[in-house]
């Protein structure tokens, strides 16, 4: 037995490495999923892909009720060291070795009878649009239990520590233009100064008051207007607005705010703002009976006293749209604590790599404790 642990922690290990070493950005993970495809092809199993999409899953066994495990697949695109690339700088391919792993550790202890499983590597979670598509083509329809996971900053929790439930906020990128008119700049009264009218927006955001009990923020990340002549006062802008909130219905209440401060402006200044949706991060719903197992074998693997409270974080994850488009699911994510820093989407994002090894258990340990609950 242990030449089968020494030879998966390695195989695991090559994987990871490879992963690592050949990001690919969200929508292009075309090498990673043929990878994926092979490796798991090479242990026995049936892989679907999809024809319109990067990304696949993996059926397993029998019976009326499933269990799923979801590993996201895509690296970030951003500068490092000068250079734009992909870049897996929020650890994407661990997860994915992770849920690889634990699929090898129950194809060896077996997979429990008359439960079905299902393995979903799911694509684009970086642009909050792969979990909606997956949703799109019935694939979270049939699952019960669905359980993810992801590395932990040390500003979260320690090395070596883990959470049964990490609770992400929602989050929305708006994207807009302010389409006014360009004038001279000795003659401002002839034109509407988007760069004003932005300010304007600016300090409207900056007004915005909600119940302080939950965080929210709506700030602007992105203005572009003008060009190299500096005598044109220019007409038309473009920006984004990042919208967070904890929770799904203070992120309602702020999302309506800020659309009431666009629309003032606009009247304001008598231009036109143009605003759509470029993305929109639904706040975690957590299960209490998924968090329990979660826990459960959390202290399996690593013993009780390295169970870490639930995690409460304003980032946001795609993988809780699959508990919003089916509210009997009983889903959860595991937070894996692995000395990551300087932190998340940060280029030189580091880690201990001994954590995969660790999550690749608790993931196998979660499914098998599921299984077990279910046949009670």
């Amino acid at each position: 037995m242990n030449d089968i642990l020494l030879t998966n922690k390695q195989k695991l290990d090559e994987v990871f490495r490879y992963l690592h070493t050949h990001p690919e950005a969200s929508w292009q993970e075309i090498e990673t999923t043929a990878y994926l495809k092979k490796l798991i092809e090479q242990e026995g199993f049936t892989v679907k892909t999809f024809d319109d999409c990067t990304g696949l899953y993996v059926e397993i066994g029998e019976g009326p009720t499933c269990i799923g495990v979801r590993a996201d697949i895509d690296a970030l695109w951003q500068e490092v060291d000068g250079v734009f690339q992909a870049n897996h700088s929020c650890g994407h391919d661990a997860h994915m070795t992770m849920a690889f792993g634990a699929l090898l550790h129950l194809k060896e202890k077996g997979f429990p009878k008359n439960v079905r499983f299902k393995w979903i590597f799911q694509p684009a979670e970086e642009k909050g649009k792969g979990a909606e598509k997956l949703v799109s083509k019935g694939i979270i329809d049939d699952i019960d239990y669905l359980f993810g996971v992801h590395l932990r900053p040390i500003q979260e929790i320690g090395d070596g520590t883990a959470s049964p439930a990490i609770h992400h906020g929602a989050a929305s990128i708006l994207q807009g233009t302010i389409i006014g008119q360009d004038a001279h700049a000795a003659r401002p009264h002839l034109g509407v100064n988007a760069i004003e009218v932005s300010a304007a927006i600016v300090q409207g955001l900056q007004g915005i008051r909600l119940d302080s009990m939950t965080p929210y923020s709506a700030k602007m990340t992105k203005l572009h207007a003008g060009s190299e002549t500096g005598n044109i006062i220019p007409g038309n802008a473009s920006f984004s607005i990042d919208l967070r909130a904890q929770t799904n219905d203070v992120m309602t209440l702020l999302n309506g705010k800020v659309h009431h401060v666009l629309k003032h402006v606009e009247d304001l200044y008598g231009v036109v703002i143009d605003v759509t949706v470029h993305s929109n991060l639904v706040a975690a719903i957590v299960d209490g009976d998924a968090c329990e197992l979660m826990e459960r074998a959390i202290a399996g693997v690593l013993g009780e006293e390295y169970v870490q409270p639930p995690i409460v974080t304003p980032g946001g994850e795609d993988f809780h749209f699959y508990s919003a488009h089916v509210p009997t699911l009983k889903a959860t994510m595991l937070g894996l604590g692995c000395d990551l820093s300087p932190g998340l989407h940060h280029p030189k994002m580091k880690f201990n790599e001994e954590c995969i090894h660790t999550g690749s258990d608790i993931l196998a340990r979660v499914v098998l404790l599921t299984a077990e609950e279910i046949k009670k």
